[in-house]
């Protein structure tokens, strides 16, 4: 994974990836012997990320190890997410979906756990998805719109141009919903 360059803003430092309007966030984590303390969300700061459009859903999943959620994205109502591991750890990734984008068809994983409390911001126009390393994982995220179901896409976790390197636990394949074992290769899915 490359990482251009970072820098810090209030409690948090925003680390570039290699596709520009993915960022990596490490909170500042203040700690000792009775636990931890750590700022993951401050409005003036996403503001800028996001463009000004506000979070207005919170989603909180549990999985098991070996589950891959995703590829997932919505052709309206489309979402930005700050995503992030509270338990577990997860391949957390984002494949760029738009056909004018210099890095379309591309993709960054980053690996997301309760340990080292990375957040990743996933812009829209990005196809999102993750995979469960640990036995469990717990996985929150803020998004800027609704999700609106009949407006949700699925693009092929494994397809061979988007070219994933996912690492699966034991080399074994990843359990899928339905829904995912029928995602779109990148030829053939929605763009935005």
């Amino acid at each position: 994974m490359h990482q251009a360059k970072a820098k810090w803003r209030f409690n948090m430092q925003i680390i570039d990836t290699s596709i520009p309007d993915v960022k990596v966030i490490q909170p500042a984590v203040f700690g000792d012997d009775r636990g931890f303390f750590m700022e993951t969300f401050r409005a003036s700061l996403f503001d800028d990320l996001t463009g000004g459009k506000p979070f207005v859903q919170d989603n909180h999943s549990k999985s098991k190890q070996g589950i891959l959620r995703g590829l997932h994205y919505q052709m309206q109502n489309t979402q930005g997410k700050l995503v992030r591991v509270v338990q577990g750890e997860v391949f957390d990734v984002a494949v760029d979906m738009r056909k004018n984008s210099a890095t379309f068809g591309q993709w960054v994983g980053e690996v997301l756990s309760a340990d080292n409390k990375k957040q990743l911001w996933v812009p829209e126009g990005f196809a999102h998805g993750f995979y469960v390393m640990s036995e469990t994982a717990e996985f929150v995220y803020k998004c800027t719109d609704y999700y609106a179901p009949e407006h949700d896409r699925s693009l092929k976790w494994n397809d061979a141009t988007v070219g994933i390197e996912w690492p699966l636990v034991k080399g074994q394949q990843p359990l899928l919903s339905e829904k995912d074992e029928a995602g779109k290769s990148l030829q053939d899915a929605d763009k935005f």
